[in-house]
């Protein structure tokens, strides 16, 4: 960085600019909508594995369709 000088030709209009040293652009790897994006693509590569079905609470009872399509699906 020392060795950029500090006022430089415009590429534009030819006229004389000075050089700002600016904060560069840092990642925002620790938002959750980054976090969510990575999640969603790694779950395309990586899928999760499940052993067992997950708890649906206590005093819930399982839900029961009233579709008369559905009576013909088979039954596991």
């Amino acid at each position: 960085m020392s060795e950029v000088p500090d006022e430089t030709r415009c590429r534009a209009c030819g006229a004389s600019a000075k050089r700002a040293i600016t904060a560069p652009h840092l990642s925002a790897a620790g938002t959750s909508a980054y976090r969510l994006i990575d999640g969603a693509a790694r779950s395309a590569h990586e899928p999760a594995v499940v052993d067992r079905l997950p708890n649906r609470g206590p005093g819930r009872p399982p839900s029961v369709t009233t579709n008369p399509l559905h009576a013909k699906l088979p039954r596991s």
